[in-house]
């Protein structure tokens, strides 16, 4: 048991417990302000990006929560910066400007490096304005495109199909290829979220049972990697419901009917999935894109198809 005068002296210990965070918290946020960049600074960076971006460049956000360097940077320049981005391999971009402000509490920049230099190599030498550091990176994991379906959806046959091969077309109205049914029933490129990433991509929504909705694209080259990746947007992806289903994702040729590639997205699977295969060289061919699930319920379906050389690697 306690004596009387140590339960007189807790109420002591707790008020110096609380004045000690209080005094901590207060030093955090004096510092803070000297590890944040100005308007001046980021300015500085963007008249740098202004005069120095070719396009195809892509600016990378380190730590990726730095989400105030948008506002400033050139809108010609995609920015990307999103929980996982540091490993993304950004391979549709030949040169990545990394924005960091690696003075931030908890910027880890051992652990950023680690998982973005692989396959790079800095070009010339980093500038600093303030606490901004930018520095450019060739990237030896750009795939050149030769073919991006979300490009090209204005010239691509869209329908509803059934098992028995009979379609419902889906006219296209200047900025979407609208089915017969619900109005989810659509095909047409838009921004969503795939497990914290933004991207851009088809909206296919299963229209549910057997029937699959397919976008038919000409013109797919030969001698190169068709790649498939999408997924179920938002909160949907996490959810395990009994009566859902799993969304299939697949490319045909549309010529013999073979299957190309598959993805099978079962409920509770997040991020985005992905499949590749190598075409034989040859003519063009016309592939069949198409999403299916017996259950169309919170199967929200986003997309995307490319034709990819290999990647490039590190000169030098």
């Amino acid at each position: 048991m306690r004596s009387p005068s140590v339960l007189r002296a807790l109420p002591l210990v707790e008020l110096g417990g609380l004045l000690l965070v209080a005094l901590l918290c207060l030093v955090f946020h004096l510092r803070l302000p000297g590890r944040l960049p100005s308007e001046g600074d980021y300015r500085a960076v963007a008249e740098r990006l202004k005069s120095e971006a070719r396009p195809g460049d892509a600016v990378l956000l380190f730590p990726w929560w730095t989400e105030r360097a948008r506002l400033f940077l050139p809108p010609d320049v995609p920015v990307y910066g999103y929980l996982g981005s540091d490993k993304d391999d950004l391979s549709a971009h030949p040169r990545i400007w990394v924005l960091g402000q690696p003075d931030l509490p908890r910027s880890d920049e051992d652990g950023f490096l680690a998982a973005f230099l692989p396959e790079r190599r800095a070009v010339g030498t980093p500038v600093h304005a303030g606490t901004l550091s930018l520095a450019l990176y060739e990237n030896g994991r750009y795939r050149p495109r030769r073919f991006t379906a979300s490009d090209a959806i204005a010239k691509a046959r869209v329908y509803l199909e059934s098992p028995d091969g009979t379609r419902r077309d889906c006219p296209f109205d200047g900025q979407a290829h609208r089915c017969p049914g619900p109005n989810y029933l659509y095909v047409a490129p838009e921004w969503h979220e795939l497990f914290y990433e933004p991207r851009r991509c088809l909206w296919m929504h299963a229209p549910g049972g057997q029937q699959r909705v397919v976008a038919e694209f000409d013109g797919i080259p030969g001698g190169v990697g068709l790649r498939l990746e999408g997924g179920i947007i938002w909160e949907h992806a996490h959810l395990k419901d009994a009566k859902l289903t799993p969304a299939n994702l697949g490319v045909d040729d549309a010529r013999s009917g073979a299957r190309l590639l598959e993805v099978v997205v079962p409920p509770g699977v997040e991020g985005v999935q992905k499949a590749e295969v190598r075409l034989p060289e040859g003519e063009p061919r016309t592939v069949k894109v198409w999403v299916q699930s017996d259950n169309a319920d919170r199967r929200q379906v986003c997309l995307d198809v490319f034709a990819v050389e290999p990647a490039v690697g590190v000169r030098g």
